[in-house]
């Protein structure tokens, strides 16, 4: 019976803490980037997207590319990444992230605080710009840089994103070797889905990284 009792304390004050956590806007750690696909289907996705040069970079801005739109609420898309990616995180009545901590796969770093990350766009929108999106409509660019249902955004070490700017594969890898292949995969993954093309250095650089995932 005393058993019983003590179990039935610890779980009231463990849905008493939960409850208090959730009032106050805590998180729980939860994955980083949506799964992007296999290696096999990545290689296959590559391989039907021919070599081509990419389009001049002149007209391209980031204002033609809508992001950090209102998600739900008061979110918007860098919050929601920053509160997908981050564990234990903290927001205030705005949504912001007060405390927290986020690991970024990039380069194996951890950060206490959100003014230390970067939301990357895994696919630059320069980058995109000279891929094909030249040509888009608004909302379809507007779509690119806020997606969160593909392996689009992710929370890194702000000096690493802002490093890599608005490289490809072709001259561009994160540090952290075990990470490589996933982002190969996404890479690939979100220029097949919006038809964006690949230049003959970015094929060759993905392609080498795929055939050894």
């Amino acid at each position: 019976m005393r058993i019983t009792a003590r179990r039935s304390v610890v779980a009231a004050l463990v849905a008493a803490a939960t409850a208090v956590l959730t009032f106050f806007g805590t998180t729980p750690a939860q994955a980083a980037l949506p799964t992007p696909v296999s290696a096999s289907t990545a290689r296959s996705y590559l391989a039907s997207m021919p070599a081509t040069t990419e389009h001049s970079r002149t007209g391209y801005s980031r204002d033609l590319f809508p992001h950090w739109i209102t998600i739900s609420g008061a979110c918007n898309t860098r919050e929601t990444v920053l509160k997908r990616d981050g564990s234990g995180v903290v927001t205030d009545s705005s949504c912001a992230a007060t405390s927290g901590s986020w690991y970024s796969p990039y380069d194996g770093a951890t950060w206490h605080a959100a003014s230390d990350v970067d939301i990357d766009h895994l696919i630059p929108l320069a980058e995109a710009w000279d891929s094909g999106a030249y040509n888009w409509t608004t909302s379809k660019r507007q779509a690119l840089a806020n997606d969160l249902t593909r392996p689009q955004l992710l929370a890194v070490t702000d000096n690493v994103n802002q490093s890599k700017g608005d490289q490809d594969p072709g001259t561009w890898w994160p540090s952290r070797t075990a990470y490589k292949c996933t982002y190969a995969r996404a890479w690939v993954q979100v220029k097949y889905y919006y038809g964006l093309s690949v230049d003959s250095a970015e094929k060759s650089s993905l392609s080498s990284v795929l055939n050894g995932c």
